[in-house]
């Protein structure tokens, strides 16, 4: 972490720079490297103002306090400074995406996506061509076990005409066989 102090209007004292690095440094848990602090320490007539700018990760966070004694305003600026930033993680941290989501923009357009087919209604988004293969009930129920599937297309052996077998949520399957 690189901290910068600089004062203006007030004699440069290595008590007020250490203190002022301390306290500012306590940002380091909040956020990773590298990270960058600028404190500006000055004195107007009797008011005694500290300013900080934390650059981190593309974060700038700023504070500016001001009261009658100059470490008492390195204190408020630099409470002022972590309760932006851990205002700022919670923010990120209610808007994570979904499990398995690697990128947020992914995710917005997922949720657009969403709402289009909404308010279009159901839409077939995909195709596929399989071969319904001949085979008896008791085999279909066998090659849907050793599939990792919810369900098997085949053609029924003794009537000639094309099954769906499917697992059901409680543990047996269910058969779909079309009337003509």
């Amino acid at each position: 972490m690189q901290i910068n102090v600089t004062f203006r209007n007030i004699e440069p004292s290595p008590a007020l720079k250490d203190y002022a690095e301390e306290k500012i440094s306590r940002v380091k848990k909040y956020v990773d490297e590298p990270i960058e602090a600028n404190i500006v320490l000055k004195v107007e007539k009797f008011r005694h103002i500290a300013e900080a700018t934390i650059d981190a990760n593309g974060i700038r966070i700023n504070g500016v306090e001001e009261t009658e004694d100059m470490y008492s305003a390195i204190d408020m600026v630099s409470d002022n400074i972590e309760s932006q930033i851990k205002k700022y993680k919670d923010k990120l941290r209610k808007r994570k995406p979904p499990a398995g989501e690697k990128n947020l923009q992914a995710a917005s357009e997922v949720l657009e996506w969403a709402e289009e087919d909404e308010e279009r209604g159901p839409q077939v988004v995909k195709t596929e061509q399989i071969h319904a293969k001949p085979m008896d009930l008791d085999e279909a129920v066998m090659q849907l076990n050793l599939s990792n599937g919810g369900f098997l297309v085949f053609t029924n052996r003794h009537t000639n005409r094309v099954n769906v077998l499917y697992k059901r949520n409680d543990g047996n399957f269910g058969l779909i066989e079309p009337i003509q």
